[in-house]
């Protein structure tokens, strides 16, 4: 069944004559009565009575009407919400970020985002990488931003990559530390401080990305997350590494330091979406405000 047969059955019902549906149509008389036959002869019905001046619905006719009408009126409905979600007046937008890029990257480009699009509603949720690239995959999230160091590349067979920005780790330390004046430190003078990482058995990324050949830092407190990491270092029971997005969460009462560049491998940052899959269009217009916000960090 054609769509536009069922159009044609509205307008001819409406001014219970072809000439004048047809007028409207921009049809010739004879396409709108070979549409209406069409239809009778799908439903095996017939539609419309033929009077000496023109035409008025049957019994037949008068059911199938509103069915007719809930039909096209859908499709209006459906092709408003397209157009939309085409000029972002609608939709959604669910975006994935390791924990750092959540301290200020992220919320930043979301905020920006929402003021410019504010219809289109917007999700977040923190993981790692490889959770966040999973949940791409599977479709949980449009939009994952993701980090990986320089020896261990992400797969560009299956994420188109958007690089956003090259991070680099700092040193957490006590005001009161003695290297809290120091601009840069080498991890070899770290060798006697306790670490706070993650994990003691450096399954922390950081800790297993970031210490050079035959370093082997103490660990001697474990803290999963930057609020407890950060307050056992501004208490003075260590020192910790952090990513130099998170340095917004950091506490008045700590110095960061620089490490050396010989110690300190740079953390690329991306924005994934998965490759040969269409882009939202929500996906697309926060990509470029994601690229802004990372310039400024």
């Amino acid at each position: 069944m054609q769509i536009e047969a069922l159009d044609v059955l509205r307008t001819v019902a409406r001014h219970e004559s072809i000439t004048a549906a047809a007028r409207e149509l921009r049809y010739t008389q004879s396409a709108v009565s070979r549409q209406i036959a069409a239809l009778e002869a799908e439903f095996g019905v017939v539609l419309f009575d033929r009077l000496p001046r023109g035409v008025t619905l049957t019994e037949e006719g008068r059911h199938l009407l509103p069915h007719a009408e809930a039909v096209l009126d859908r499709l209006t409905t459906a092709r408003r919400e397209l157009d939309a979600l085409r000029g972002l007046g609608a939709g959604r937008l669910r975006v994935g970020a390791f924990p750092t890029a959540v301290a200020a990257l992220v919320p930043r480009a979301l905020a920006d985002f929402r003021a410019a699009h504010p219809e289109v509603g917007v999700s977040l949720v923190e993981d790692r990488t490889p959770a966040l690239l999973e949940r791409l995959l599977a479709g949980d999230t449009d939009l994952a931003v993701v980090s990986a160091p320089p020896d261990q590349p992400l797969d560009t067979t299956r994420f188109d990559l958007r690089h956003l920005l090259d991070e680099r780790l700092l040193v957490a330390v006590p005001r009161r530390h003695a290297l809290a004046g120091r601009d840069t430190v080498r991890l070899a003078e770290l060798a006697e401080e306790s670490f706070i990482a993650g994990s003691a058995d450096q399954a922390d990324p950081l800790m297993r990305a970031s210490m050079p050949p035959g370093f082997r830092p103490r660990i001697d407190i474990v803290a999963a997350d930057w609020t407890g990491k950060l307050g056992c270092v501004s208490a003075g029971l260590g020192v910790a590494l952090i990513p130099a997005l998170a340095v917004r969460a950091a506490p008045a009462d700590l110095a960061l330091l620089r490490l050396h560049p010989d110690d300190a491998p740079t953390r690329q940052v991306y924005a994934a979406v998965v490759a040969h899959r269409r882009r939202p269009p929500a996906v697309a217009a926060l990509l470029p405000v994601l690229a802004e916000v990372a310039a400024t960090l």
